[in-house]
């Protein structure tokens, strides 16, 4: 049975996870951006000397990967979770970023999972965004729970 306090807290603590999502996946958007901008700039310009096209691509990937992965880092860090920021400041930034760049990592992992699972029933584009989407939501819940997580209020104090 649900308590009265439950029930009171319970459409607040919704109510910021839905707009924390959202801010997330603004964030992500945005990183969508940076890839893509950095993604051509690497690939008509930084990277134009290189000789094998494979090779300048890949660099270029590689680089707006990087980019868009510090940008969203840095977007989430200062937005996202920004009430969190006194439960996280004694965490070393690259400590950090690491932790987020590996739920990135393992989100990756699970769009490839799932897209090609789901495309043995789905068009293989539907796949990806349904994968997409589910990705999402698992990077959402780890960086919520262990990259930008709130300290136990006995570590608080």
């Amino acid at each position: 049975m649900i308590s009265t306090v439950q029930q009171l807290t319970m459409p607040i603590i919704n109510r910021i996870y839905r707009r924390r999502f959202l801010k997330f996946c603004t964030i992500g958007a945005s990183g969508v951006l940076v890839n893509m901008a950095v993604l051509y700039l690497g690939r008509e310009y930084l990277f134009t000397a290189i000789p094998w096209p494979h090779i300048s691509l890949n660099l270029s990937l590689a680089f707006a990967v990087l980019c868009a992965t510090i940008s969203n880092f840095a977007g989430n860090r200062h937005w996202t979770w920004r009430d969190r920021r006194k439960d996280h400041m004694g965490k070393a930034i690259p400590l950090q970023f690491g932790q987020y760049a590996l739920a990135c990592w393992l989100g990756i992992a699970l769009q490839f999972i799932f897209t090609n699972v789901l495309a043995i029933y789905f068009y293989y584009l539907v796949a990806n965004l349904m994968s997409i989407v589910l990705a999402s939501i698992f990077n959402y819940l780890v960086n919520d729970r262990w990259t930008f997580c709130k300290r136990a209020k006995e570590q608080v104090e």
